[in-house]
């Protein structure tokens, strides 16, 4: 790398928000992942959460600048390298990419499905072959089509998130069984804190699965400082969403862990307890759109890993070789999405 080059402000903030689009659809845009990786550590939750963030940005831009520094060619050569002089540890993260892979697409697709369902009545399955269709489209025309589709999604996606989240934090209501934001962000119990801190390596554990496109979209950052930018602004964007998702969360567990079905997409649960019309559309709309650019993004490194393999190599056309690579990430991760939304992130 060269540290005199300068990279535009605005690769970087697209970059950054590859990173933002993937986390919020497979994070927290329904609520569910939050509800189960952070509301069981009390008030610890919030920490948790900025730990998370700061584990997942750190590491992706240290990879970043392994991968731009070294100028390597895929991940495996990145985890190679990082392992070496036993680079066959590689093997390692390939596991856990490919089970990954399919388990992160599986739950946006299992939101999706579900959103559509809860919303408009659509048949589930009916919805996992919708919403299928729409992220293969986007997963095979390349890097900076992924770049300029997370940035415009992201900024939208952004907005719309920490408007609702605030209004569901703000909101107040007699009638609702709603918990004193007080009380819940100062209630801290020294039993929960091991807990809390294992979640956030869990839960940004789950989110590397963006590596690999981040190491394809981030290829325009040739500095460790550009590098080092991007994912700081990263850092502040998903931190603020995530900690104001459970904040949220936290006040209105009472709400939706006492309604039948009130958890698999809690914070559509909030928005039908608050009864606005236009702030139901706004978080449906915001929601699909996270969910559709997370598999993007998560697909997209599969894609750039296999379009090349021998197997393919007889299909002169990169984006039909990217559309069949695509194409069988979609079919198993629409099967995986079958089992439901709940279950899949449970188990």
């Amino acid at each position: 790398m060269d540290g005199k080059s300068k990279v535009p402000f605005g690769i970087m903030f697209s970059v950054a928000f590859v990173l933002f689009g993937s986390h919020a659809g497979g994070g927290f845009a329904s609520g569910n992942m939050a509800f189960q990786n952070y509301i069981i550590s009390g008030a610890w939750a919030p920490w948790s959460a900025i730990l998370t963030m700061l584990i997942l940005t750190v590491t992706i831009k240290e990879a970043m600048v392994m991968y731009n520094t070294r100028k390597l060619g895929s991940y495996k050569e990145l985890f190679e390298n990082l392992y070496h002089p036993y680079d066959k540890l590689a093997v390692i993260f390939d596991i856990f990419f490919y089970i990954m892979i399919f388990m992160t697409v599986g739950v946006a697709i299992a939101t999706a499905a579900s959103t559509l369902e809860t919303t408009f009545g659509l048949n589930y399955y009916a919805g996992i072959l919708m919403v299928g269709f729409v992220i293969l489209m986007l997963t095979i025309f390349g890097a900076e089509l992924v770049r300029k589709a997370s940035t415009v999604a992201g900024t939208f996606i952004l907005i719309c998130a920490i408007s609702i989240f605030c209004i569901g934090i703000l909101y107040k209501s007699p009638e609702l069984n709603t918990a004193s934001i007080g009380e819940v962000l100062t209630d801290f119990d020294m039993s929960l804190l091991p807990n809390a801190i294992l979640r956030a390596f869990t839960y940004a554990g789950f989110q590397l699965v963006i590596i690999p496109t981040m190491l394809v979209c981030g290829a325009p950052l040739i500095t460790k400082k550009s590098c080092g930018i991007s994912m700081w602004i990263s850092f502040i964007l998903n931190s603020a969403a995530l900690v104001l998702s459970v904040v949220m969360l936290m006040k209105w567990q009472g709400v939706y862990t006492s309604i039948d079905g009130g958890i698999t997409i809690p914070t559509l649960t909030i928005i039908h307890a608050i009864g606005n019309g236009f702030l139901k559309a706004v978080y449906t709309f915001a929601l699909l759109l996270c969910l559709i650019i997370s598999s993007s993004t998560a697909i997209f490194g599969f894609v750039e890993r296999f379009e090349k393999v021998k197997v393919l190599r007889g299909v002169k056309s990169v984006t039909i070789r990217s559309a069949i690579t695509s194409a069988f990430v979609m079919v198993l991760s629409m099967a995986i999405a079958t089992f439901g939304l709940t279950d899949i992130i449970k188990y």
